[in-house]
């Protein structure tokens, strides 16, 4: 904590005793939020003008167009929320990433199945069968 911020909390506590020492936006709506009537306008130039439009491509017209200064994240979340967008499925299991490739310095964990436990396999790649003497 620093010098100010310590002698910003003194004077708080001096003057307003633990009340003033509470966070005093909490419950308070964000300076950034979108005002509810300019959300619904957007929703309603979705489903008039911009009716089959893809998000990105509708949040372009707005900004170009109608002055639209909020994000894309924002827009998109809520089209989802008020239902006017119908949420994209999940991507298959083929779409999914896969694990990294091994790297030198990477520690491998593997579990040989056990038909193929008894070989070994050498540092170049060729297997060694493991000899009973």
């Amino acid at each position: 904590m620093s010098e100010r911020t310590f002698r910003r909390w003194t004077r708080a506590y001096e003057e307003d005793g633990e009340a003033g020492l509470l966070d005093r936006r909490l419950g308070k709506a964000s300076g950034k939020r979108v005002p509810a009537d300019r959300a619904e306008e957007v929703e309603r130039l979705y489903r008039e003008r911009y009716p089959g439009f893809t998000v990105k491509h509708f949040h372009e017209h707005l900004v170009k167009d109608h002055g639209f200064g909020w994000g894309y994240t924002w827009l998109k979340l809520h089209l989802q929320w008020s239902g006017v967008v119908p949420k994209a499925p999940r991507k298959g299991a083929h779409r999914r990433k896969r694990e990294r490739r091994p790297l030198p310095g990477m520690m491998l964990h593997q579990s040989l199945p056990p038909r193929r436990r008894g070989m070994a396999r050498g540092m170049n790649g060729s297997r060694a069968r493991r000899r009973s003497i």
